[in-house]
């Protein structure tokens, strides 16, 4: 099985910001005070942008070269609406836009430095969200993370994604094939956007149930490196807890202001479904979080059963050589005490009565038995034989 290992966004490498002027000694965000990228000079800036459309009346009407092209035409067209995709744009590119948008400076800096928490903020008239998308991996069993940064304003929508998720083309492709939705303006594409992300973490979530149904298999057939396999899927599940769970409060705001912005009330009907689908996915990640440390629980309990056992085979093994240890002691100071004896009377020095007594002999071979008896009740008495 291959190692799980937590996959989350590589950003870019950026250097100052761009767009100031040589004396502005402004204080680094501390967005950027710790953002590890460099410079990204020399990149085309036309080559970040995946796509760029107009729309009216639900229908794409045009498809700028440019970006100055779109924002003319933007302008040029009566009740007309731009989407712009972007994938890691350089953050020149970035600023121009903001500055034709009107783009608050923070919100800026959050879509400049990636790296942010699921949010929702309003700047006037724009929208600003920050989206965490996530997929599965089947053969690296494990979670790749996302991050998608969305401004909506009246007639435009601006999506910023720094990761390869969530794929964008089918959200357009899906609202371009349903003009009555598109034509609800800008919040429908933001509502799309969040049905995608949202749908999009189904998979995760059977992916996860399966990681821990073989996790439960693995605990109760005793697998060895089960743990490190339940601390690095904690892990993921974390990391999607942290993505989904600031989701509901988000939609609860868009909900809440339905009545003061006017919200269509057929958008008002799918955020809420959306709503209901986020609410799902919470709740089963919580459920994994809490399953995972019951099951770590569980595990622990399983090794230390293993131990106790382990340790009481030993403690038996132990005992039962310590009693053989006993039996061949007895044997051995029993059968000693008659070779004692013998070599005692083997000396055959001149001078030791016994040797010239006729009852020697038997007196010599009853003192072996005798001791041999001696020492054998006495070793019976204490079980070591």
């Amino acid at each position: 099985m291959a190692e799980r290992r937590l996959r989350s966004l590589r950003p870019l490498k950026r250097g100052p910001a761009q767009g100031r002027g040589a004396g502005d000694d402004r204080a680094e965000a501390p967005e950027r005070s710790m953002d590890p990228r460099g410079d990204a000079a020399g990149v085309e800036v036309e080559n970040r942008v995946i796509d760029n459309a107009i729309y009216r009346d639900g229908r794409r009407v045009d498809s700028p070269p440019s970006l100055a092209d779109t924002i003319k035409r933007l302008r040029d067209t009566d009740g007309a609406m731009a989407w712009i995709g972007l994938y890691r744009p350089a953050e020149s590119q970035l600023r121009s836009l903001a500055a034709e948008f009107g783009l608050h400076e923070l919100a800026l800096e959050d879509a400049i430095v990636a790296h942010q928490r699921p949010k929702l903020e309003r700047y006037g008239d724009t929208l600003f969200a920050v989206l965490r998308s996530a997929r599965y991996l089947d053969e690296a069993e494990e979670v790749d993370f996302g991050e998608l940064h969305v401004f909506v304003g009246r007639d435009f929508v601006l999506t910023v994604r720094h990761s390869e998720a969530p794929d964008l083309a089918v959200v357009r492709r899906r609202l371009e094939a349903d003009p009555e939705l598109l034509r609800r303006g800008t919040e429908a594409v933001l509502y799309a956007i969040l049905d995608a992300v949202v749908d999009g973490y189904a998979p995760v979530v059977a992916g996860l149930q399966n990681d821990i149904d073989e996790i439960e298999t693995e605990v109760f057939r005793g697998d060895p490196t089960v743990s490190r396999r339940i601390y690095e899927l904690s892990r993921e599940v974390i990391e999607f807890q942290r993505a989904t769970h600031p989701l509901l409060g988000m939609l609860e705001g868009l909900t809440a202001g339905f009545a003061k912005y006017g919200t269509d009330e057929e958008l008002q009907r799918y955020l809420r479904d959306v709503a209901d689908h986020a609410t799902t996915v919470v709740e089963r990640v919580t459920g994994f979080r809490q399953m995972l440390a019951d099951i770590l629980t569980v595990n622990a309990t399983l090794v230390s059963q293993a131990q106790n056992e382990e340790i009481k085979h030993l403690t038996q093994a132990s005992y039962a050589q310590n009693e053989e240890i006993k039996k061949i002691s007895a044997w051995a100071a029993i059968l000693f005490a008659p070779t004692l004896i013998g070599t005692v009377y083997g000396m055959n020095f001149d001078r030791m009565p016994e040797l010239h007594w006729i009852l020697g002999y038997p007196f010599a071979l009853a003192l072996m038995a005798g001791t041999c008896v001696t020492l054998y009740l006495v070793f019976k008495r204490r079980n070591w034989l």
